[in-house]
């Protein structure tokens, strides 16, 4: 009652007229039934649709005369991604106490000579609705802000001070050390062990030299690593000549006028520190080794709360494959996309990756099995293609068998289909991740780094598309060549030997050898 008098009010006031029931004024001139669907109502502004631009958006690459490299890309969009990266990680740490990048990257972003703290660092960022971050692997440490494209200015000014002039104090290296010693600690309590199988896998394969120390900091490194050791590392490691500053969605000109500004000259916080005892980067090519390392590890109790979950027995093998400079690298990315795999459930929906050969011949046939899936490491002088597969510890010798047996079939038959449709998921995946923004960030940077160019996705897709099934074979073959390297956590008894393992890969059907015994 109360709202059909409000209305009728209305209409007295603004001499608005009943309609019949039913009907509605959509028009704000003349009938709108007269107005045929094909041509704009009228007193509306004539609509404008977005068309097809053919402006392209090239990455563009200046050395500046410090040598530090300035790389970009243009791209749509209000924001932008904008950062450093370092020739600096893990297999850097040959003359060091492992750890030191694990202690980088917990430290960037703190105090500075300009800010007082992390606080002051995240607070300028909100000025530009910007956000940070810094990682590190075993061949790069990368910061990173994103921001409003129109502040390149002042964003690299503060990664010139994040990157060249970090204060380091103690009080920020204790902090540090206990960020650390927690991380670790909940790395030994997941239920998922990847990161750990990552390090064993590491460890064996490239034995006590580059990519195989540690990316992880030892515990017992935690209380050794202390400002002087980051100082004389940072002195050898952060000169212009290992840098690229990479941008994406800035303007070139802009981006190198900034570098030009706030880090050609830019004295870092470490120099007139005094002398330092390690006076060389460590330069070694990797050294594939293979071996084997193994971690007892009770996982019957790794779960929290009502669900049990279920206790397994982890194990990687990996061979070496070949580095990201090979014309072999392309291959193995498609061989790798080939055997595929995941886990038993699969959490995409129906079909997800099903027709995968780890999925066909692995865990659709094997129910114990939990986990298959292929993994290819790739660097700058070597590589290393691995499987990964999860069982309960009474089907780890089986668990074995199956994985060698399938690394030998790599180097059989390949069907047309498979490898088409290996080829094209490689291909849809690749333009899909290059879809965001600091994805394509890091590409463009790590290549510059690497190469000091960039190939452009269209190139990758033009290589992936000539890959044949003789490629396939060829490095499969290459790859079994190569000593195998094993790594294993979890109940360990049930594990063939290293030398069973070996055999069993160099045979032609992948055949494991029988061990007779009274006891099982």
């Amino acid at each position: 009652m109360a709202t059909r008098v409000i209305a009728a009010r209305c209409r007295n006031i603004y001499g608005l007229k009943k309609k019949p029931h039913g009907l509605r004024n959509f028009c704000s001139s003349g009938d709108p039934g007269s107005v045929p669907l094909s041509q704009p109502l009228p007193s509306l502004p004539v609509p404008q649709y977005a068309t097809v631009s053919n402006q392209t958006y090239d990455t563009k690459i200046t050395t500046l005369e410090n040598g530090l490299k300035v790389t970009s890309e243009n791209k749509f969009g209000h924001f932008c991604t904008v950062g450093v990266l370092v020739d600096s990680g893990s297999r850097h740490e040959v003359e060091f106490p492992s750890g030191i990048s694990h202690f980088l990257e917990k430290l960037a972003f703190n105090s500075t000579a300009r800010f007082g703290n992390r606080d002051d660092i995240l607070q300028q960022l909100e000025k530009y609705g910007g956000i940070c971050d810094c990682q590190s692997s075993r061949d790069t440490i990368m910061y990173a802000v994103s921001a409003d494209r129109k502040e390149v200015e002042p964003v690299v000014s503060l990664l010139s001070d994040v990157v060249l002039k970090p204060n380091i104090t103690e009080l920020e290296i204790e902090d540090t050390r206990r960020a650390i010693q927690f991380e670790l600690e909940d790395l030994n309590m997941r239920p998922d062990p990847e990161p750990l199988l990552t390090e064993l896998i590491h460890a064996a394969a490239f034995r006590d030299n580059t990519v195989g120390l540690p990316k992880l900091c030892p515990p017992d490194n935690i209380l050794q690593i202390d400002q002087t050791t980051l100082f004389n590392y940072l002195s050898l490691h952060y000169v212009p000549s290992r840098m690229v500053l990479a941008g994406v969605g800035v303007k070139h000109e802009a981006l190198v006028e900034a570098a030009n500004k706030y880090i050609v000259g830019n004295k870092a916080s470490w120099e007139g520190q005094g002398r330092y005892p390690v006076k060389m980067v460590d330069e070694s090519i990797a050294q594939y080794t293979g071996g084997m390392r193994q971690l007892e590890k009770d996982m019957s109790n790794i779960s929290l709360g009502p669900n049990k979950f279920p206790e397994l027995t982890h194990v990687v093998i990996g061979l070496e494959s070949c580095s990201y400079n090979e014309p072999d690298f392309i291959p193995f990315a498609v061989l790798n996309m080939m055997m595929g795999g995941g886990g038993s459930f699969s959490a995409g929906g129906p079909g997800k990756g099903m027709y995968t050969r780890l999925y066909l011949n692995v865990l659709n046939r094997y129910h114990w099995m939990y986990n298959a899936t292929a993994y290819h490491h790739s660097y700058e002088d070597t590589g290393l293609f691995c499987i990964h597969a999860s069982a309960h510890p009474t089907e780890v010798r089986e668990l074995v068998g199956v994985l060698v047996r399938e690394f030998v079939r790599m180097a059989g038959p390949v069907g047309g289909v498979e490898l088409s449709r290996a080829k094209t998921q490689l291909q849809s995946m690749l333009m899909m991740n290059l879809e965001a923004r600091p994805i394509v960030f890091e590409d463009i940077g790590r290549q510059v780094l690497n190469n000091s160019a960039r190939k452009t996705p269209q190139e990758f897709c033009d290589m992936i598309a000539a890959v044949t099934e003789e490629d396939i074979r060829r490095v499969a073959r290459r790859m079994l060549e190569t000593k195998p390297s094993v790594a294993a956590l979890g109940d360990l008894r049930q594990l063939h030997s290293y030398e069973d393992i070996q055999t069993g890969l160099a045979s032609r059907d992948g055949q494991m050898p029988r061990r007779f015994t009274l006891f099982r």
